[in-house]
């Protein structure tokens, strides 16, 4: 199974939720089972490590982030099986990709699975560590739901 986190420049929200994503499937040792990556929609990142604040942020919750940045593919939609975008700004331009109808069952807003409510996962790029660890919280829980959800598809 292949999931990939869909934001807008991929060094913030996108990559934390990879790295969570990560530590957890290695967690419960599904991580030969599970391949995840992150993904920006726009191109302003590409080959650069997280934010440093993302990274910061990662690790005072113990989540490491190796991934550097890169762009969404149209390819994307036909490798992965769950592309989950961080906000409504991203889903619409995942949308966008001209094969993307094809794929519409497998692409999703992360928040569909918090078990809060909210539609977004806010960008915290302008915020503080306040805001890093807000989303690090949503982040944290969706994909302990999300990953219930898979879960239970591969058992």
């Amino acid at each position: 199974m292949k999931v990939l986190f869909v934001c807008l420049g991929n060094i913030c929200r996108s990559p934390l939720a990879e790295a969570i994503f990560k530590h957890k499937v290695k967690s419960i040792d599904l991580d030969g089972s599970i391949y995840a990556d992150s993904c920006g929609t726009a191109g302003y990142h590409i080959g650069e490590l997280a934010d440093p604040r993302t990274r910061a942020n990662a690790q005072k919750n113990g989540v490491t982030i190796t991934h550097r940045g890169r762009q969404l593919q149209s390819s994307d939609l036909e490798e992965f099986d769950y592309i989950l975008a961080m906000d409504q700004s991203n889903l619409s331009n995942i949308k966008r990709l001209s094969n993307s109808e094809l794929y519409s069952e497998k692409i999703y807003l992360m928040r569909s699975f918090d078990p809060h409510p909210g539609e977004e996962v806010p960008d915290p790029y302008y915020g503080d560590e306040k805001d890093f660890q807000q989303v690090f919280e949503i982040l944290d829980r969706s994909i302990d739901h999300f990953l219930k959800e898979i879960r239970a598809k591969l058992l």
